[in-house]
Parts: structure tokens; C-alpha cells; sequence
């Protein structure tokens, strides 16, 4: 009988090696290396691959090919639909990934009640938990619907027949990680089983047009769990995160093949499960202190939506050679870059200071118009004065203290208009062209020293 060959497969990154090695090549990953047998393609994977390219398997002119606007499937969730473009997709598959326990088995089940109370048939998979633990869940949920299907199975191959067999209008794998297919002779989890089980549900979605959402673990890093190859195959990647000490929860995507990439839904876990919040500005600034030094309230954009949340810095003098430089939800570096033009453009002396900045609300903002509120905060902090706490800042500052234009300033400063602000501290170059909301004043800065001479008095 021949023997069969063997292979280590990295978990973290899929590099393939003939031999064991303790550090893997590819991504560097101790101890990550698991020995798999390497098979033949089967004449299952042969008849799948044949079948799934008829449809497009004859080449074409592009201008041939026939195209129609399908309309997407709303769910009630609008911070749901947003993320995802507008709606859910036929034939699409969406990964959702998050930590433990951050609730991306509730959001699932919520929207699984929803689209079923909408006359779709829905079938939940889950490798997890029983039928009966996912009815108490249910239960506490207030989910009840004869249209929503729930199924405990691991086995990808009857899965895949109760698919064909029910045609269900959507499909909820819970989770990728604790699915597997018998030809694959490695562990569930593993790269080779996440590769072929996902394979195999793109092609369930792709030829059938049934929406498939997948749940997946993810890493201590905050990596969803396996190759970055799942990541490639789906359709989007929404990431569910959220402190499990806090009530809020942010879903952001981070890949869309249909919609931007860039758009954030926001949440509250409350008793019966996930709320949507409509206005997160108003969330993200109930608490903020008024009259305080250090505090300044930025207009961000979180996709097409302007979000207000407030930047916080705290600068002491250090009692150490080198100075703390420590940031939550912005980029540390950024931080130091935005210091050194204070230090050099208005004079101050930060390079003995110790420097603290967070944004309040667990937000992470990444985008350059959030600059000079983050001088602004530093300089309050620095020189112990408050900013006016109707003012909001936006611009984005340049090495040589110049503040350049921002994009969508029409609608960051109607935003914070309709929440009160009285002044907007914008780039002096994104005035003109727009009309000013009423009941809010709009001056232009050209470069840091007007907007600290504008916001605390010099």
C-alpha cells in the first residue's frame, strides 16, 4: 500500500513545509506548525468545481454580459444594513468576527428572528450549542418564528444537503471554526478545514444566491482565527467590538464588496438583547465635562456619517528621562508627530511633559481631520485653559503648523449644529462653497497658532 505523504501547516498563516519547524517562515508564529496528510483532489471537488462553472464558464464581451439591479433585503436593524451597504445580498458571504462573549451569536439570532417575521426562511446552524440552548437564548431574546430553522451539526456534508434540500432564504453558520468536512483528515479550526468548508459555502452562495453569514473566532491579537485566505474568499468581513464591561457595541467592516468599508453601526446590549443607537454623538458626549482643560470635541467621519466624540489629554511633567507618549483609539505616533509642531511652530515646551490621550467612548479615530482637535487638547492641557464647550474642531495639521482642508465639511458642521455647537474651528480653505447651517458661527483657520489664538486666547 503507498504511503501517504505528510505536511506541517502553519495555523496562523498557512505556510506549508515538507518538515516540522518550531518558527514558522511565513509569519514568524512559534509552535504553530501541525502535521497534515496531504490528499489527491477528490472526484467530489472535481464534480463541484465543473458544476459551479457553468454559469460562467464561456468567456465573453463585458458589454454581452447581462446585468440587473437587484434589489438588497433590509433587515430592522438600519446600523446593520448601513454597515453592509444597505442591505443584505443575494448569493453573498459575510464573515463576522469578534471576541468572546461580545455578542456576535445575539446579533445573528436577532436578525435571524427579524428576516424570518419578514416571511424569509432562515436556517440556523450552530456547532456550539444544542437546539434547546439556542431556544433558551431565544427565549430570553423575545425570538419566536416557525420560518427560523435551527439545526446543531458540524458535519459540513449534511449541512450542505439540508441546504439543497430546505432552499432557505438565509443560512447563519455559528461558527466556521467548529464546522468540517470528512475527506479533510485534519482537526475542525484547522487551515485546511477552514479553506475547504468556506470553499464549500461559497459555492453553496454563489450557485443557489442564498445569503450565508459565517461567525469566526478570533486570536488573541483580535485576528479572526486561521489564514488571512478566509478573509480573501468572503464577500465582507465585519468585525463586532466592544469592551464586555461597557454596554456598546461597534460593527465595523473592514472589507465590502458592495458597499464602503468605512462604515460603523453602533449598538447597546441591554436585558433583551442588542438596540441600535441612531445618534451615537449624542452617546459618545452625555458625559462630557464642561470647563475642563484637555478637552476638545472633534466632527469625525465614520463612512458617510459624521460622528462628534470628544478627544481628552492630560500633559504633566514627567518625573522620568524620557517622557510617556500613551494614546486609546488614536495612533501614538500621530500623537508625538502633533506635539513635535506644537513644540516647534507655537513654542511650547512639551519635550519634559508626560502625554496621555484618549478618545472617550472607546471609539478609534484614524482619519487626519481629527489633528487639530488632538493640538488643541494638548495646548489646553498644557497651559491648563479650557476651550469654549460649545466650539467643535476640525482640520488636519501639517508639519510646518499649516491646517489643511478636510473632506465632507457640510456635513461634520451640520452635525454638530444639530447638536448645539455654537463655533466650528474649520481649515481656513474649506470655507466658501457650502451654505452654513443656522444657529452656528464657521471661522476659518489658516495654521495652529490662529486656531489657539481663536480657541484659548493666544
Amino acid at each position: 500500500m503507498a504511503k501517504k505523504k505528510t505536511k506541517f501547516v502553519c495555523q496562523e498563516c498557512g505556510y506549508q513545509s515538507p518538515k516540522y519547524m518550531g518558527k514558522c517562515p511565513g509569519c514568524s508564529s512559534w509552535n504553530t506548525m501541525v502535521e497534515e496528510i496531504e490528499e489527491t483532489i477528490s472526484s467530489r471537488r472535481l464534480t463541484f468545481a465543473t458544476g459551479a462553472q457553468t454559469e460562467f464558464s464561456q468567456p465573453r464581451p463585458i458589454t454581452q454580459v447581462e446585468t440587473k439591479l437587484e434589489s438588497r433585503i433590509e433587515t430592522r436593524f438600519q446600523e446593520f444594513n448601513r454597515v453592509l451597504g444597505g442591505g443584505i445580498v443575494g448569493g453573498s458571504l459575510v464573515l463576522i468576527g469578534g471576541d468572546p462573549g461580545i455578542g456576535k451569536s445575539t446579533l445573528l439570532l436577532q436578525v435571524s428572528s427579524q428576516l424570518a417575521n419578514s416571511s424569509y426562511s432562515v436556517l440556523y446552524i450552530s456547532g456550539e450549542e444544542s437546539p434547546k440552548q439556542i431556544r433558551l437564548r431565544a427565549d430570553r431574546l423575545d425570538v419566536s418564528s416557525d420560518q427560523l430553522l435551527v439545526l446543531s451539526e458540524t458535519d459540513l456534508q449534511r449541512i450542505s444537503r439540508y441546504i439543497e434540500e430546505l432552499n432557505p432564504a438565509f443560512v447563519v453558520i455559528d461558527s466556521i471554526q467548529t464546522i468540517h468536512l470528512p475527506e479533510v483528515t485534519s482537526a475542525p479550526g484547522s487551515v485546511a478545514q477552514v479553506r475547504e468548508c468556506t470553499a464549500e459555502l461559497m459555492r453553496l452562495a454563489k450557485t443557489k444566491g442564498i445569503p450565508i453569514f459565517i461567525v469566526g473566532h478570533v486570536t488573541k491579537e483580535g485576528a479572526i482565527a486561521g489564514p488571512r485566505l478566509l478573509e480573501h474568499m468572503v464577500d465582507a468581513v465585519l468585525y463586532f467590538e466592544g469592551e464586555r464591561h461597557h454596554t456598546y457595541r461597534i460593527l465595523r467592516a473592514v472589507k465590502n464588496r458592495f458597499g464602503s468599508t468605512n462604515e460603523m453601526g453602533i449598538f447597546e446590549m441591554k436585558e433583551l438583547g442588542l438596540q441600535e443607537v441612531l445618534n451615537p454623538s449624542e452617546i459618545f458626549l452625555e458625559e462630557r465635562p464642561v470647563g475642563v482643560a484637555g478637552s476638545t470635541v472633534v466632527a469625525s467621519m465614520e463612512g458617510t456619517r459624521p460622528v462628534l466624540v470628544e478627544i481628552q489629554a492630560l500633559i504633566s511633567p514627567t518625573s522620568f528621562g524620557n517622557p510617556r507618549r500613551m494614546a486609546t483609539g488614536i495612533d501614538h505616533n500621530r500623537v508625538s508627530l502633533i506635539m513635535a509642531v506644537l513644540e516647534k511652530r507655537a513654542g511650547m515646551l512639551l519635550q519634559n511633559q508626560d502625554a496621555y490621550l484618549k478618545v472617550a467612548g472607546g471609539l478609534k479615530l484614524d482619519e487626519p481631520a481629527i489633528d487639530l482637535a488632538v493640538a488643541l487638547s494638548i495646548a489646553s492641557s498644557f497651559r491648563d485653559k479650557s476651550s469654549a464647550p460649545t466650539d467643535v474642531v476640525i482640520g488636519e495639521v501639517g508639519l510646518t503648523g499649516e491646517v489643511r482642508r478636510v473632506s465632507r465639511i457640510e456635513q461634520r458642521v451640520q452635525e454638530a449644529a444639530k447638536l448645539g455647537f455654537k463655533r466650528a474651528i474649520i481649515p481656513n480653505k474649506n470655507l466658501g462653497g457650502w451654505s452654513t447651517p443656522e444657529g452656528i458661527e464657521v471661522v476659518g483657520v489658516s495654521n495652529i497658532g490662529e486656531a489657539l489664538r481663536y480657541t484659548l486666547g493666544g
